[in-house]
This record gives structure tokens, sequence and C-alpha cells, in this order.
């Protein structure tokens, strides 16, 4: 399930100033400098690629010069440049770009249309971290410690993009540095348009200072814990077998719904089926965000909207369920169907060549297919 956070309540509440949504949230004091609120239309966020920098000069002369591009080389492995970590740190970089981060756009109809997905940053994360997880699996098995360099470095880089991501969200409009291991002008970039960011509009007055650094690190906090939650019921699923997955897609990717139950018109007066609002509740022990719970307590929580997007269907859409096993089986599937072809490719076609400067090549085998497999989506 998509936990509450102060991110998720911006992407749904723009009209609101960031004060407001913060001693919503809880905390104590709000920023500094509130964000003024928005009017009109939001539009898809664009994660455009900067152009790369003109090569300099020593760049310009080792191209010409072969016998000093090896010399150069060679000082730079004496240096630690070309060690296995620093080379897999590069390599992990292309997996994470290339393999893990346009996939959320790649699939976007599926996950939006199909699942009912809503367009927020929650909703890319939440995908994203699922090819993490699946190339992570691969990983592991590579001979140590050049598995564990590995699978750290495609973990930095996730959360670097995720943090600059994060970051537009709080405080769209301000440029940011998209971190980058090489300037390879094939680079592909991420997600384009796959979540919505507000007061991404030109004509408006761009807000002064930086995105709050409480609400980024609270944040970020929470991401991190979805990673940890995410991969803990996947690999619990691993050794369980399919219904568990099945569950586990369903809690993650399909947002819980239903959890208490099916609810049709038919059970509903006219008046309550219209205002009908329940979503699915995950909690600690007795807690949910340091309130303790009891069956009132988690009935009133349960109705309150939390901004994440992700709710129980209406009465009026109680159909819908209906595409739920099929929805499930096809992520379990497409799961266990990249995990194996994964499994099938060497060491060598995983890590790619391990000389510095190619770390970007041989990633068309390591590709993920389609979840459909070119199945026409369900009517």
């Amino acid at each position: 399930m998509v936990p509450r956070s102060i991110l998720a309540h911006r992407l749904r509440h723009p009209q609101l100033p960031l004060s407001s949504l913060v001693l919503r949230a809880g905390l104590a004091t709000p920023p500094s400098t509130p964000l003024k609120p928005l009017t009109g239309p939001l539009k898809p966020y664009e994660h455009k690629k900067p152009p790369p920098p003109p090569q300099s000069w020593l760049t310009r002369k080792l191209k010409e010069n072969p016998a000093a591009l090896r010399a150069f080389l060679g000082f730079s492995t004496l240096l630690g440049y070309g060690s296995a970590k620093q080379v897999a740190g590069r390599r992990a970089y292309f997996l994470y770009d290339r393999l893990c981060a346009v996939k959320a756009e790649e699939e976007k109809d599926f996950w939006q249309s199909e699942c009912h997905l809503p367009p927020t940053f929650q909703s890319w994360f939440s995908v994203t971290n699922l090819h993490v997880w699946l190339l992570t699996v691969r990983l592991r098995s590579l001979p140590q410690p050049h598995g564990q360099h590995h699978i750290q470095a495609l973990i930095d880089h996730f959360f670097i993009d995720v943090e600059d991501r994060v970051r537009l969200v709080l405080q769209p409009g301000k440029p940011i540095k998209k971190a980058t291991a090489t300037t390879d002008a094939d680079t592909e970039t991420s997600s384009p348009s796959f979540y919505t960011v507000t007061n991404n509009d030109p004509s408006h007055a761009r807000p002064k200072g930086n995105a709050p650094e409480r609400i980024v690190t609270r944040q970020m906090k929470i991401l991190k814990e979805q990673l940890s939650g995410l991969a803990l019921s996947m690999d619990y699923a691993l050794i369980k077998g399919d219904a568990e997955m099945a569950g586990a897609v369903w809690r993650n990717f399909l947002g819980g719904r239903g959890a208490r139950g099916i609810v049709y018109p038919s059970s509903l007066p006219p008046e309550q089926a219209q205002k009908y609002y329940r979503r699915s509740i995950n909690y600690s022990g007795s807690e949910v965000e340091g309130k303790k719970m009891d069956e009132k307590t988690l009935e009133l929580e349960e109705t309150r909207d939390d901004g994440s997007g992700i709710h129980d269907y209406s009465p009026n859409e109680a159909s819908k369920y209906v595409k739920y096993p099929e929805l499930m089986e096809d992520v379990v599937s497409y799961i266990r169907r990249e995990l194996l072809r994964l499994e099938k490719l060497s060491d060598a076609e995983v890590t790619g060549p391990t000389t510095m400067g190619r770390e970007g090549e041989g990633l068309e085998k390591l590709r993920f297919g389609k979840i459909r497999e070119g199945r026409p989506p369900s009517s």
C-alpha cells in the first residue's frame, strides 16, 4: 500500500499552499517560505536530458592519439578509477537509467488504464521499484564482491534520481542537476510524462527558496521503507509461490483495494453510495502515523482521504474488481518470466565489458519485455 505523505497531499491538492499541507500532516511549523496556490490545469512532467557539454581539449587529444589514451587509462587505473567497484558503479548507472527508470512510461497504459494507478510520483516510484528489485535478484548471484558492488550502486543511483524528483515535486520550476556517470549522448532519459507536477507552469512566478529539507528527509525515509517493504514481500513470495506473489502484487500495485470487502450499490442507501469512500490501511503493531488504532479509529481512518489517489472503487464501479485476478496473473507471470530470462544470461552479459569507458555496452539483452507480451488490453 501507499503510505500517507505530504508529497501525496501536494500532488492531490495543488490549490492549497504548502503551509496548509504541512499543518495537515501534523508537523510543528510550516516552512518559512510557503508556496503560492496555483490555478489552471496540470501539465505532464518532462524529465528532459540536458545537452552534452562540449568536449574538452584533453578529451579531443586523447581520442586523436590512441597511445596517449592507453597511457591515460593506465594512469587512471592506478588512481582507482578502473577498480572493480568503480566500474560496477558506472555499469549500475546504465542499468538503472536505461532499464528501470523508463519502464513506467513504457507500460503507462497498463498501469494507469488497466490497474487504475493515479498519475502521481508515488505510482512511478512503485513501478520503478519493482524493476530495480528484478535486477537486484539477478545481481545477487554474481561472484562476490561484484554482486554487492552492483546492488549497492544500483540502489544509490535509484535514490539519487528519486531525491531529485522529490525536490522537483516540492519545489517545481527549480532546475535540478541530474546525477550522471557519463556524458554519453546516447543515454536515454527517464520517464517524461508518467506523472504530473503542480506549479509546472512557466507563466507562473517561480517561488523563492529550496524545497523544505524536513519534508524532503521525511519523504525519503518513507520511500526507503517502501523499497525495503517491497523487497521483503517479493523475496518471500519467490519462496512461497505464485499465490503469495499475487497477494504482494495486490497490496503493492493494486492498492489493496477491496481488503475489507466489496461494496455494491444495492448494499447502501442511494445517498451513502454517492459519498462512499474507503481505503486500505497498513499499520505496524497498533499504530498508524503515531495514532493508536482501535476498531472505531480504524474505521474513521479508512474514510479519510490521504491524498495518495489509491482507494476502494465506489459501489457504482464495483465491476472493476472482476479484472483483478487477470491483472494479478499478468504481473505475476511477467515477474516470473523476467526473472527466468535474467537467470539464463551469463554473468558476463550482466556485468558487460569490465573496461573503463565501456560500461554502457551490451544492455540490449537485459531490457525488460512487455507485461502482456503483445496481448491486447482487456475490454
